[in-house]
């Protein structure tokens, strides 16, 4: 499967990928199949009524990431990239209301939010800790057909048996290219870096190069949507104040930090730090909107979803000489770097901890911004390097299992070290003592060590280490 910059950056609601985005898309690909020639049952009736249940993470954080509005939204034919807040409201009243639910091409069926969508807090499904099976079945009661599906991070949502598939395969597939056409399938970070020298082009120029193989239709008209999507995200959120949903009453502050910081400057009173205190700025806002459920860029998933877009925007409000013109190739080098980690890691909170969601985007930010200020592919895959390995071992411990406890200022701190990252890459030459690799694979043995409890269960670390008021 080629792994293209827009499966890494998507747009979708808030508030998590894996959690809200992704059983809405699998919801989806179920509908397609029952209006489809997917094989019912031997001997069912007809299509009469529809059931869902939540596995692993997906239940024991479903209602802080409102899996379950997603899931049932997804039953009513809404997908994450189109999705109208506002109608979707009245859609979930409705189906509250009535115990239906109107598919297109389907027509009415039978479907109580109460009974039919069940969190099941057993033993994870055995392929991926989020997990779904969804169900439809005829006037009779009877099973029509069902599906397993897995939501394996960053919205990507395969089913059982193609996970199966994939985990069976030989482990020669290269990140950019699985039988596609690319010119350069590097499949870790050595390769692109050998095949950066024997070209002579940027890790930027090589994966644009990838992606037209592909698709040659409007790439930079469409690279350009992408941080469009971004950019304004940053601005709702910069826009917006009162409390979070969830029962939590977080604040938003970005909006009064960002004021804050604008009065200081109009006084001459900016201290030497003002430039970080705006990169966390950036990033609150995005994550501040997608704690509301608001319209996000995964990057490369929800709950990192303010990394990237915060450091792009350092790079064009605060940089010395920033050109828009590179916000292109800022976006290609953070996703090919993403890839080399979904691909040989994992970008999945509840797969390896949070580690692979704020630790992937801030590898991710700190390659982008290495690359727009002039660094080397060596000096690159450095800058990725320092972030990604400061933040090994990093739990997934969302308070109430919602994302906003410390997934907000987590965005934060991981937008500044990235910055941090790729200065710290640019003062060097590219040589380096741990390889980019080696770090991704430590990652991924720390992920697959860490106890389950830490890993977006909300059983353990700070989800448990609340006030008590």
């Amino acid at each position: 499967m080629f792994l293209s910059l827009f499966d890494i950056f998507k747009p979708g609601i808030g508030p998590s990928s894996s959690h809200t985005m992704g059983p809405m898309t699998a919801a989806a690909l179920f509908l397609n199949d029952l209006r489809g020639n997917a094989e019912k049952i031997p001997g069912a009736g007809q299509l009469a009524a529809l059931g869902a249940s939540l596995h692993g993470s997906l239940a024991f954080t479903g209602k802080g990431h409102a899996t379950d509005r997603a899931t049932i939204l997804g039953l009513a034919g809404y997908l994450p990239a189109t999705m109208d807040p506002d109608a979707a409201e009245e859609v979930m009243a409705r189906i509250s209301a009535t115990k239906t639910i109107e598919v297109e091409g389907l027509g009415t069926l039978k479907f109580d939010p109460g009974a039919d969508l069940v969190f099941d807090y057993g033993p994870p499904l055995p392929g991926h800790p989020n997990g779904l099976i969804l169900h439809a079945y005829d006037e009779a009661g009877n099973p029509y057909l069902t599906q397993t599906y897995y939501s394996v991070g960053g919205g990507f949502v395969v089913t059982a048996s193609e996970l199966a598939a994939s985990l069976n395969k030989a482990d020669d597939v290269p990140e950019d290219g699985d039988g596609d056409p690319v010119p350069y399938p590097f499949r870790n970070a050595a390769e692109m870096l050998q095949m950066g020298i024997m070209s002579g082009k940027s890790i930027a120029a090589m994966k644009r190069e990838n992606e037209l193989a592909i698709d040659a239709s409007a790439l930079d008209p469409r690279i350009d949507t992408i941080w469009q999507a971004m950019d304004s995200c940053i601005e709702r959120g910069l826009r917006m104040d009162g409390i979070l949903p969830g029962g939590l009453n977080v604040r938003r502050r970005a909006k009064g930090m960002r004021q804050q910081l604008l009065d200081e400057t109009s006084r001459n009173q900016m201290h030497p730090h003002s430039k970080m205190d705006w990169v966390s700025v950036y990033a609150m806002a995005v994550n501040e909107e997608n704690a509301a459920g608001g319209r996000v860029v995964t990057s490369p998933t929800n709950g990192a979803a303010g990394v990237v877009p915060a450091t792009l925007r350092y790079y064009l409000d605060h940089c010395v000489g920033a050109e828009k013109i590179k916000v292109r190739d800022f976006l290609l080098t953070a996703a090919a770097i993403g890839g080399l980690i979904k691909h040989n890691a994992s970008i999945s909170g509840a797969e390896v901890g949070c580690q692979g969601e704020v630790g992937s985007a801030s590898a991710m930010a700190a390659a982008g911004l290495c690359a727009v200020l002039g660094g080397s592919n060596e000096q690159i895959e450095n800058a990725a390097e320092i972030a990604l390995e400061h933040h090994l071992g990093m739990t997934c411990d969302p308070a109430a299992g919602l994302v906003q406890v410390p997934c907000i200022e987590r965005n934060g701190l991981g937008a500044i070290k990235a910055v941090t990252a790729a200065s710290l890459a640019l003062r060097g030459d590219g040589q380096h003592f741990m390889p980019l690799d080696n770090c991704i694979e430590a990652m991924r043995q720390t992920g697959r060590d860490m106890n389950e409890k830490y890993k977006e269960t909300s059983l353990g670390g700070l989800a448990v280490n609340l006030p008590e008021c």
